[in-house]
């Protein structure tokens, strides 16, 4: 094994960093996403409780870069030949997906104009694709992206399944007092407070090992 295929990398990483204009493969074995109603509501209801416990409707947008961390923990990576797959954490990164799909449809509804469809999906030559790359799961995240709803057809997985339930979940959880002034204060802070820590390997063999 060469020097760079041992090498091993961790860093701190906003969710900016991590899926803003970035493109991800998720190995096969690594694909299901299975998060039940409990682990998504638990999500919304911590990043918002730790929000509205610092927001105050006097604050500058500026002020939130002074807002408190909310770390969510590892995730695993693999970079071969300049590509990077997801070898564990794929199901966070997935439920951020989601919330990030949510946050740009309240956005649409409410008039709010922030820059957060870069880390939903990129264009590269001129052909538009989901920053986490699962080819089953394109049709579903579409729709959700533009209409905000999905009907599952008889024979979808039960990846498909469960994230149209847990896009649900987040539409149920996320609190009302979020409003049209409040929202581009919650994203700022989701884009950039939220963190993640990125451990890279460069073999499959070492990243599977962390």
């Amino acid at each position: 094994m060469s020097a760079l295929e041992n090498k091993i990398e961790a860093k701190n990483r906003s969710i900016v960093e991590v899926l803003e204009s970035k493109k991800y493969t998720v190995d096969y074995y690594q694909r299901e996403y299975s998060w039940q109603q409990k682990h998504i509501e638990q999500l919304v209801t911590d990043l918002a409780t730790a929000f509205l416990n610092e927001y105050q409707p006097q604050h500058e947008r500026h002020e939130v870069e002074n807002y408190n961390s909310y770390y969510l923990g590892p995730f695993v990576l693999s970079e071969k030949g300049g590509k990077r797959s997801i070898i564990d954490g794929q199901q966070r990164l997935t439920s951020l997906t989601l919330i990030l799909v949510f946050l740009n449809n309240l956005q649409k509804e409410l008039a709010v104009d922030e820059a957060i469809e870069g880390m939903i999906f990129s264009e590269k030559f001129g052909k538009k694709s989901f920053n986490i790359d699962v080819a089953e799961r394109t049709q579903c995240l579409q729709s959700l992206f533009e209409v905000g709803e999905y009907t599952p057809p008889d024979d979808a997985d039960a990846s498909t399944v469960n994230m149209v339930a847990r896009y649900a979940d987040i539409t149920e959880a996320f609190p009302k007092e979020v409003d049209a002034t409040v929202l581009p204060f919650f994203i700022d802070r989701f884009k950039e407070r939220v963190v993640l820590v990125e451990i890279l390997a460069y073999s499959d063999d070492n990243a599977y090992t962390i």
